[in-house]
């Protein structure tokens, strides 16, 4: 007996995987600092605890809820979106799920047949390709380089469609880059879709964390609507990624596929997490703006330490909470029986020689690349940065 061929064929999630060699790590009584997780070092604002120890108070959110989610809080999100984002949601458009990773799965599940292609913006997240492995379709990369500050153009994306592709997804502000696409380059990029049968998933789970200005939603450029899925969640912006809660916005026939795959896989998304999930859309921004500004803070700390490390070169994000860098001078290099002949060998050795934690590029599409999570204190970013510059700096 052994496991299906399309659980052996799937590749392990890279940052989960650096993630448990840190825990590892630390196990063994070593003070590992992890930069690796895209996990926001700060608590779940008072206000939505407060929100979700109500709703258990009340006693009324313990039996399951509506699969795509409870009514009041679908319209909370579909009215975010309309006043926000300005993109005309309906609560029938909006299905909640256990997280935005479910989310994007459901919408790989509901659309992608065997043999379609998704145009895939390199860098990416990891989970983009294993869903789109998952659904028997394949992945059509597009790729912008560093000195593009990481983002494919519409002239690219005009040049991969084909007579198989499906739909295209991207990230903005981007896991990994920290890259934000601005509103000319998606209106040149709406432009070509609209010229094709294609479809847009446009994940927009670091929203909040935007340093560049207004936040351009996709699906609310002019003919964009009945094209886009809106992908985004509470992970980031609200720091609650221990609750799982993410959410699509979509033409209704979308959503309600969406629903009817989630009901066969998961069924809803757990009550009282739906509750907190209401308490934070309805509530005050204050402490999203807040951390938000901490992310800043951190972003300018992390430059400047990084442009202070040699052979090391990276872009200025303008969002997220990552940092990208090249870091392939180092490659060829050995500290004494140490070779690193890639990305994958350089965050073995900084993990084993600086102990802390980063996540191959090649996992995101840029072999040249790590990518470092700014999610963590300013005291740990600065002992961080410190010891990989040390290691570093013994490679020759």
């Amino acid at each position: 007996m052994k496991l299906s061929d399309r659980i052996n064929n799937l590749e392990e999630s890279a940052t989960l995987a650096m993630a448990a060699k840190a825990r590892e790590f630390k196990s063994q009584g070593i003070d590992v600092i992890s930069l690796s997780l895209g996990e926001p070092d700060f608590k779940t604002p008072q206000y939505i605890q407060d929100g979700a120890k109500k709703a258990i108070d009340s006693g009324l959110y313990f039996a399951y809820p509506p699969v795509n989610g409870y009514l009041d809080v679908r319209e909370a999100i579909a009215t975010k979106l309309r006043n926000e984002n300005h993109i005309d949601y309906q609560a029938e458009n909006i299905v909640i799920s256990n997280g935005a990773k479910q989310s994007i799965a459901n919408v790989m599940y509901s659309l992608i047949n065997p043999g379609d292609e998704v145009i895939v913006f390199s860098p990416y997240w990891v989970s983009y390709t294993a869903l789109i492995e998952l659904c028997e379709g394949k992945s059509v990369f597009i790729n912008g380089g560093i000195e593009d500050d990481f983002k494919a153009t519409a002239k690219q994306l005009e040049a991969a469609i084909t007579s198989k592709t499906k739909a295209i997804i991207y990230s903005s502000p981007c896991n990994p880059t920290g890259s934000v696409f601005t509103r000319a380059e998606l209106e040149a990029i709406a432009e070509v879709v609209k010229k094709h049968d294609i479809l847009v998933i446009a994940d927009e789970i670091y929203e909040h964390i935007n340093f560049s200005g207004d936040h351009v939603s996709m699906a609310s450029l002019p003919g964009m609507f009945e094209k886009t899925i809106t992908v985004n969640g509470f992970a980031k912006g609200f720091a609650m990624t221990g609750w799982r809660v993410g959410y699509i916005g979509a033409p209704k026939w979308i959503a309600q596929g969406c629903t009817k795959m989630q009901g066969q896989l998961t069924s809803a998304n757990c009550s009282i997490a739906q509750r907190a999930a209401l308490t934070a859309i309805t509530g005050d921004l204050t402490p999203t703006r807040e951390m938000t500004a901490a992310y800043l803070q951190r972003r300018e700390l992390v430059f400047k330490l990084l442009s202070e490390i040699p052979g090391v070169k990276t872009n200025l994000p303008k969002g997220a909470f990552y940092f990208f860098p090249d870091v392939s001078h180092y490659f060829g290099m050995k500290n004494g029986g140490t070779q690193i002949n890639n990305a994958s060998d350089l965050c073995m050795y900084l993990l084993e020689t600086a102990h802390v934690s980063l996540v191959t590029g090649e996992a995101f599409g840029d072999s040249n690349c790590v990518r470092i999570s700014y999610a963590a204190s300013t005291e740990n970013l600065k002992e961080a940065l410190k010891r990989i510059k040390e290691a570093l700096s013994k490679l020759s």
